[in-house]
């Protein structure tokens, strides 16, 4: 059995060099909003979206998920574009509502011929004093966690071949 979606599905990879060009608002706008309708519990809609796409903010992140890693490799391969996904640790199901999110983004991106890479650490990033400093100004109130963030950009390579799939990845109970 064969569609379009489940070609999508399988053909998505995680992009791990990006060419400096930015991507056009229009492509971004429809990846962010495609975030916006990933299932959420109770459809509570409780993540928030941040897309960076300042330079010197998206270099700045680069700089503190680094820091964590105890690294000077920039942990976003260069994507011009980082996409932040937040959402409230009192939620019981916050993670999965975020990863959601993350992953909608992924899909519409890559539908887009955009490349993205699902990065972390961003929890520990928005624990440190700067990392507050900039939810502050974002308006991001103090109840919000980190959770996830995608490097986003025109990929530099040709999509990396898919992994073969494990053996006793599916289990059938019938």
């Amino acid at each position: 059995m064969s569609n379009e979606l489940l070609e999508l599905l399988k053909s998505r990879r995680s992009i791990r060099s990006y060419l400096p060009k930015m991507i056009k608002e229009e492509e971004l706008d429809a990846i962010v909003e495609a975030g916006t309708y990933a299932p959420t519990a109770m459809g509570r809609q409780s993540p928030i979206i941040v897309a960076v796409t300042n330079k010197e903010i998206r270099d700045e992140l680069s700089r503190m998920n680094a820091e964590i890693m105890q690294s000077v490799m920039d942990p976003y391969y260069g994507a011009p574009v980082i996409i932040l996904v937040f959402a409230p640790r009192e939620e019981a199901t916050h993670i999965q509502d975020a990863s959601c999110v993350l992953l909608n983004m992924m899909l519409a991106a890559h539908s887009l011929h955009i490349g993205t890479c699902w990065i972390n650490r961003e929890k520990e990033m928005f624990n440190t004093p700067r990392g507050k400093q900039l939810m502050a100004e974002w308006k991001i109130d103090g109840c919000y966690e980190g959770v996830g963030a995608l490097a986003v950009g025109y990929s530099r390579e040709k999509d990396p071949c898919p992994k073969k799939r494990k053996s006793d990845y599916i289990i059938k109970v019938k």
